[in-house]
């Protein structure tokens, strides 16, 4: 994933359904997602973060949106190659 001058958005789905033993399936029958939505979520091939989606996660996985998404910073070095 590219990280630009302002950092981006890491989604830990993949982690987390680990972490709470939950197939891929079972979290995309209860989320009421696709299997395919659930596994660009995984991957983090999203783009466009939809708060319904990311409610339904949260609820199904019982996590909280910091659980699931993480912020990271561009690098230092990125910066000052872009100035």
């Amino acid at each position: 994933m590219e990280t630009n001058d302002y950092g981006h958005i890491h989604i830990r789905l993949d982690e987390l359904i680990r972490q709470k033993g939950i197939s891929k399936n079972k979290l995309s029958h209860r989320a009421e997602m696709q299997r395919t939505q659930v596994n660009r979520f995984c991957n983090n091939e999203i783009t466009r973060l939809d708060t319904a989606v990311l409610a339904r996660l949260c609820t199904t996985l019982n996590c909280t949106i910091s659980d699931l998404l993480e912020f990271v910073p561009a690098k230092e070095a990125d910066r000052n190659e872009m100035h």
